[in-house]
């Protein structure tokens, strides 16, 4: 697309656009000009932005139904977003994962920290499952796809569209096969020495979360001989990698049976299932019935989904982090290990650290804190965007 086609969308009077220019990748509805031309923009088109006088300031995607109605894509206000530009992208994300990792296991691109906007990829050896999670990734879709497949030779691509932003972006939520076929069976994903399977075609979001790796290896440490809780375990992840780092058990709590059957796949891949076992229902249930039993363990790790996934959910969430540290305390026995996790970019790292403490403090327990976490590398944060920084781990002992 030339600069002259580009449709043009500009800044509101007294709108600064200082952030732009300072790297800033989102621009909201109430700080456009919003009249009937540029409304008609299709959603997801792209659009050269400029200030309310008229000096050219980025090339954006643009999307009315949105309250991030521009997502900058280059402070270049007349760069092409063509397979050029898309597969320079690309290999920036690529040559970065490869230096991390010697395993092609790991989350691709990152959305805004990669410079796409939007655009989730995870990749499983030669297979990438694509979240196209704004309108112009979606319709720019096969483009992504196209540069992808020039930069890693791939058997598969898949679409996968459960992403919570595509139904704030207006978007379908039909996922596809984009090359290739549909996995026929998990796929053995190797981390940190356990093995966990990827259910690409019906698991949760892409089939498994890179982003807790590096928490699943410090949890681990702590494991050795260890009795071990794992509580929102999905498909085994603080559970397996203690298992493979000795522990003396573990024990996988989870809401979904098909989760915990690709958990016990996953150990007995590993050998180690005569060591683990699972246990089904609801978290707070389980956590609760088990101080029936008294029950302690060395070790109590929980990764919890998002309790405040907005700022309107940020109260309630943060009462829900504080009941889960309160009930998960006793059950580590004098001297033993709590692991407390929140994926909540709206719960910042203090606030989930006092919400949890509050817990503690409730349940009896004095505590030191040993070790805060955070997503993999391969979850780069955007050094304007607080957001892509959502991941916090926190580990005490009791």
């Amino acid at each position: 697309m030339s600069e002259n086609s580009k449709p043009i969308v500009r800044l509101k009077p007294k709108t600064s656009d200082l952030p732009i220019k300072r790297g800033y990748p989102w621009v909201y509805d109430n700080e456009l000009v919003l009249d009937r031309r540029t409304k008609s923009i299709d959603a997801g088109s792209i659009v050269q932005v400029q200030s309310s006088d008229r000096m050219p300031l980025a090339t954006a995607a643009f999307n009315a139904n949105s309250k991030i109605t521009l997502r900058i894509l280059d402070l270049n206000p007349t760069q092409n977003v063509d397979l050029g530009w898309m597969t320079s992208k690309m290999t920036a994300a690529f040559d970065l994962r490869e230096r991390l990792f010697d395993q092609p296991f790991y989350r691709l691109v990152h959305a805004e920290a990669d410079g796409l906007p939007g655009v989730i990829i995870d990749r499983f050896g030669d297979i990438c499952v694509v979240q196209p999670n704004a309108a112009w990734a979606d319709r720019e879709f096969e483009l992504i796809c196209e540069a992808l497949d020039a930069v890693i030779p791939l058997r598969t691509v898949i679409k996968n569209t459960s992403g919570r932003a595509r139904k704030l972006e207006g978007l379908d939520a039909e996922s596809s096969l984009f090359k290739g076929h549909w996995p026929q069976a998990p796929i053995p994903v190797p981390m940190n020495g356990a093995i966990y399977m990827a259910d690409l075609a019906n698991g949760q979001k892409t089939g498994l979360f890179f982003d807790q790796r590096p928490n699943h290896a410090f949890g681990a440490r702590l494991a050795k001989g260890a009795r071990v809780l794992d509580v929102f375990s999905h498909v085994g992840g603080f559970g397996l990698a203690a298992l493979a780092a000795g522990a003396s058990s573990a024990v996988a709590v989870d809401g979904s049976e098909a989760a915990l059957t690709l958990a016990r796949q996953g150990a007995e891949a590993m050998g180690v299932e005569d060591r683990f076992l699972t246990r089904r229902g609801d978290a707070f249930d389980v956590l609760s019935a088990l101080a029936d039993e008294g029950a302690q363990f060395d070790v109590v790790i929980c990764d919890p989904p998002a309790f405040a996934a907005s700022k309107k959910a940020l109260d309630a969430g943060l009462r829900a982090y504080e009941k889960l540290a309160r009930m998960a305390a006793p059950l580590v026995k004098e001297g033993g290990y709590l692991g407390l996790c929140s994926c909540s970019h709206a719960a910042d790292l203090d606030k989930f650290r006092a919400a949890s403490l509050r817990g503690l403090s409730r349940a009896g327990r004095a505590s030191r804190l040993i070790h805060t976490g955070f997503a993999g590398p391969d979850h780069p944060i955007h050094p304007q965007l607080a957001e892509s920084g959502y991941l916090k781990a926190l580990f005490f002992r009791l």
